[in-house]
């Protein structure tokens, strides 16, 4: 048994000894002591105590896992920040379950599919159930990509609260759902297709010739696939989806990004052969059920199949009187796509007309670990701290647009704007080398005088992000990993520049580095905005923490004008349960804004951390940064 294990076991035996002593008749809870009003659950291996709700203090149910770090797992927690979230979840999953039962049903029980459904059986059912849920999120993946909408509506704040922000923030997350959702669906659609194609071959009808799909009786399925609209225009679909899926994957994505961008722009093809895939008629329903109720008795059928079925007649089977009419199917996809699409379209059209005009590159620099700074000018051109845009250089690649924030945004003073990009990857490289080239020697003109040249650049945007919201807590924590920090440059700025009129009362800023000089790229700004404060008596609005991860390099900023720098060093790596803690105790009853940008690592910890809350009267509410 580890030692872990033996702790857990010795806690919880020390719980059971104290409740021996001290409980009252109720089973499994005590009611004085230090283990007042908690429970044990073992689930597994891992051992709980849970703190249950009514008491008084108490604000939730909470879950306290013994062995590791004791950590407590508050619902008002959990619920402000995944409530809203899960809530959308489920009522997605509801109305894709509700739509696929409710079609099911329809082609399985419906009277004027009844000879359709004798002929094609379950494939007919499953078949449309799934399209109807692929109508649904062919629509539905299309919204969460129309940045200026979602933009528009984050800032209008009549429109849009806290809460709502929070899940636009989720939009990618939403999009990828609706993606795997069409990936899911359109597998089971094609499967239940390909059962339909071999029953319209094999179970052809004589007696109603116009339902058939196939020719003649045992017509090869491959054939009819070949041969009709919907078939031909699914191969192709099918293509098309499974080149988007596989260019989505991370691997892909993180080593050719060219190759995602290319691939993920067929959905213009897809959507237009989505179109016409619904024309052909391949299925066909009964329209004149009252002249012919589905398996009436047929008067022009043979003498013994007639008297036979005068018998049934005679128990209430009714009679035809004529034959049964088909009629095939009016599209119904355009009804859902059409206008997903069109606002789409319009948006992206807006888009393009507001990114036309390249900007003024007013300066590129080099700053240390491989980082490049780049400010321009764009007439008209605003933006909100937080907010990111899309950089595009026909230079590098005409079609390829990349993410970057703002790391200073116009103000009424100025007009320039700027982002810091690390080099990283192909298009980053050949844009530095387009930005910076290497200087030529064999001129023999003198290098104050040569003329620098820079490559033409586009900007669309700017897009919403979740920094914008650090203005809208009383008390915000950003925390940023490596170049993570550029989010929340834009933020140190604008408290630089003056900005007013927001909630913001304290500032937790924390920055956690590998390598000593990446501090450098925002140095001057950190010390010009701590002076600012402190010249204001304001010094505890700002707290800055700075952690150099690599604790065996024993280095420091030595430079004599960032010795405030200098105090706030850490080395190592934040102990970040202790510093949610000293924040949360220093803001009881209130909401803190928590910002992460940066690894995987370290918002996945503060994530969890925000759901185990150990202060009942603090929420800490997690805001990660996600480009879409």
């Amino acid at each position: 048994m580890s030692s872990e294990e033996t702790g857990a076991h010795g806690l919880v035996g020390a719980w059971r000894r104290d409740r021996s002593e001290r409980v009252s008749a109720t089973p499994g809870r005590a009611r004085t002591g230090r283990w007042a009003q908690l429970e044990v659950i073992k689930v597994g291996r891992t051992i709980y105590l849970f703190n249950t709700p009514g008491v008084q203090g108490s604000r939730g149910r909470q879950l306290l896992p013994v062995f590791g770090d004791i950590m407590v797992v508050s619902v008002r927690s959990w619920v402000a920040n995944e409530g809203a979230k899960h809530l959308v979840l489920l009522l997605w999953l509801g109305t894709n379950a509700w739509l696929f039962v409710r079609t099911f049903l329809l082609y399985s029980s419906g009277p004027q599919y009844y000879y359709l459904h004798k002929m094609l059986g379950l494939g007919l059912c499953i078949s449309r159930a799934s399209a109807s849920v692929l109508n649904l999120n062919c629509s539905l993946v299309l919204l969460p990509m129309c940045r200026s909408l979602l933009t528009f509506i984050r800032g209008t704040q009549k429109m849009s609260s806290r809460k709502t922000r929070r899940l636009l923030d989720k939009s990618k997350t939403f999009h990828v759902a609706c993606g795997v959702a069409i990936c899911i669906f359109s597998v089971l659609h094609v499967s239940a297709h390909l059962v339909n194609v071999v029953n319209f071959s094999v179970s052809y009808s004589e007696e109603f010739p116009a339902l058939n799909l196939a020719r003649y009786k045992g017509e090869d399925p491959k054939v009819i696939v070949l041969t009709t609209i919907p078939g031909v225009t699914g191969l192709l679909l099918v293509l098309i989806l499974f080149l988007m899926f596989i260019s989505s994957f991370h691997y892909i994505r993180a080593s050719n990004y060219e190759i995602f961008w290319y691939t993920h722009n067929l959905f213009i093809v897809f959507y237009i052969i989505l179109m016409m895939h619904i024309v052909g008629g391949a299925l066909k329903y009964q329209t004149n059920m009252e002249a012919h109720p589905p398996g009436c008795i047929r008067s022009n059928q043979s003498t013994g199949q007639q008297r036979e079925e005068a018998e049934q007649a005679e128990e209430g089977e009714p009679w035809c009187r004529e034959d049964p009419h088909f009629h095939h199917h009016y599209p119904q996809t355009w009804l859902w796509v059409s206008a997903p699409l069109c606002l789409y379209c319009a948006e992206r059209v807006y888009r393009y007309i507001r990114s036309s005009d390249p900007v003024t590159i007013v300066t590129a620099m080099r700053h240390p670990c491989n980082v490049m700074e780049l400010r321009m000018v764009k007439k008209n051109f605003k933006a909100r701290p937080g907010q990111y845009i899309l950089l595009n250089c026909p230079g590098v690649s005409s079609f390829e647009n990349h993410p970057f924030t703002l790391t200073m945004c116009p103000s009424e003073k100025k007009q320039t704007f700027g982002i810091h990009l690390r080099v990283v990857g192909d298009w980053t490289d050949r844009l530095t080398q387009l930005l910076l080239p290497p200087p030529k020697l064999d001129l023999e003109i003198l290098p104050m005088v040569q003329q620098r040249r820079y490559p033409k650049l586009y900007v669309d945007g700017p897009f919403g992000s979740p920094s914008e919201d650090v203005f809208n807590y009383d008390i915000s924590l950003c925390v940023a990993g490596g170049i993570g920090v550029t989010p929340f440059a834009s933020v140190l700025h604008a408290l630089l520049d003056g900005w007013t009129g927001f909630k913001l009362q304290r500032l937790y800023f924390v920055w956690v580095c590998r390598e000593l000089q990446s501090f450098y790229w925002f140095a001057d700004l950190l010390c010009a905005l701590h002076q600012k404060l402190w010249l204001e008596n304001r010094p505890d609005y700002f707290n800055l923490k700075l952690y150099f991860s690599q604790a065996d390099k024993l280095q420091n900023i030595s430079e004599e004008k960032y010795q405030v720098l200098t105090s706030r060093l850490h080395f190592g790596r934040p102990r970040w349960k202790l510093l949610l803690n000293d924040i949360g105790r220093a803001n009881t009853g209130r909401r803190v804004g928590v910002f992460c940008c940066g690894p995987k690592g370290i918002s996945r910890t503060l994530h969890r951390l925000c759901n185990s809350n150990p202060h009942t009267g603090t929420i800490f509410e997690f805001n990660k940064e996600s480009f879409s």
